[in-house]
């Protein structure tokens, strides 16, 4: 088998509600990447990458570019056995891992495919049927994050993200905090997320303020050393996000004791094939995990569900449904949410297949 043609589109997602986070990034409507790899033997294989903008050093309209530089790789190359290939596109374009999620993304299919298997079989196995969801909720007043927790909690699930900063107003955060903690009852797990938007100090008010509150605080500064400061000062545990990206910054956070938790994103580490190795030294580390993507829709999703699915249950604190936060849907057949969980898909590969009269004709083609 043998890669012929590479295809690419950008697709425009549209929250179903726009999300507010601090310093001023939103998550409204947001462009998409999807990418097809074509064989010889008639197979597809698919990849998607979605970068919220302002977010992290990634853009959309830098991907095409990219796998332009890629092409020579992958052309008339074999797709099997993902990080084989993947190892010499590094080597050709370092980093820009972004870029390369959705390539890993596709080369993974293929090889799934080819052998005839659900994804999940080659990442370690099926582990349990169905797969923890938690709900982010936007940072918006209190009372009506706390009104969307509730609601979110009716359809089954039991794990809430509340996005804090938005206003700049500490005393805010804390009763979102207070709020939504009120609202679910005892039991959920409920974390306040500031996407690296607070200061030290910031961060530190609000976490002393909810310190007798049964919650986590995520990713509240970008550094390292601030996030240890702020969880050394309220006591509170700590999950972690835009700066766990590669092997060097995760034994760091394990060091610095702020690796209670992790969001493990394929776009962060450039797709399957090194989310695989992260997420197999935090299963070391005894970390707990959220395997997800930045953003996207049925194929990122797709692709973050069958890593999920064969993480031991122990240490999968959750996974996320992106495609169910954002409109059009790529693959209207693919899973959704059920009393909480989701499943991973059916069928060989990814078991995802874009809608192409969605899709349209390719805004780029490589052969």
């Amino acid at each position: 088998m043998k890669v012929t043609r590479i295809r690419l589109w950008h697709v425009a997602l549209t929250s179903l509600e726009t999300y507010y986070m601090a310093e001023g990034k939103t998550c409204d409507t947001v462009e998409t990447v999807v990418l097809a790899l074509d064989t010889d033997t008639g197979l597809t294989g698919w990849g998607e990458v979605c970068p919220i903008p302002h977010y992290l050093p990634a853009y959309a309209r830098g991907v095409a570019p990219a796998v332009a530089e890629m092409a020579p790789v992958i052309l008339g190359a074999s797709p099997l056995g993902p990080e084989a290939l993947m190892s010499r596109l590094d080597t050709h374009l370092p980093d820009h891992r972004y870029a390369k999620s959705p390539m890993d993304i596709a080369l993974w299919d293929l090889t799934a495919q080819a052998a005839n298997l659900p994804l999940y079989a080659l990442l370690g196995g099926r582990r349990q049927d169905t797969l923890p969801l938690y709900h982010s909720i936007t940072c918006v007043a209190p009372d009506e994050m706390a009104r969307m927790s509730r609601v979110a909690q009716e359809t089954g699930i039991t794990q809430f993200q509340a996005k804090l900063g938005a206003d700049d107003d500490w005393q805010a955060d804390v009763e979102r905090l207070t709020k939504v903690r009120e609202a679910v009852g005892s039991g959920p797990l409920v974390y306040g997320d500031w996407n690296m938007g607070a200061d030290r100090l910031t961060a530190t008010r609000v976490g002393r303020a909810v310190a007798h509150l049964d919650v986590m605080l995520e990713q509240p500064c970008a550094m390292l050393a601030d996030c240890q400061a702020v969880r050394e000062a309220c006591g509170l545990p700590m999950k972690l996000d835009e700066l766990a990206h590669d092997i060097a910054t995760l034994l760091e956070a394990n060091q610095r004791g702020i690796l209670d938790a992790v969001a493990l994103k394929l776009s962060k580490f450039g797709g399957l094939s090194k989310l695989r190795t992260a997420r197999d030294l935090c299963l070391h580390l005894g970390a707990k995990m959220c395997i997800e993507c930045t953003w996207g829709s049925d194929i990122a999703t797709a692709a973050a569900l069958h890593l999920a699915a064969a993480t031991e249950p122990k240490f999968l604190m959750n996974t996320c449904d992106l495609s169910g936060y954002v409109t059009p849907r790529l693959d209207p057949t693919a899973p959704t949410r059920a009393k909480g969980r989701i499943a991973p898909p059916d069928g060989p590969g990814l078991g995802v297949t874009p809608d192409l009269d969605l899709l349209g004709a390719p805004d780029a083609i490589f052969d």
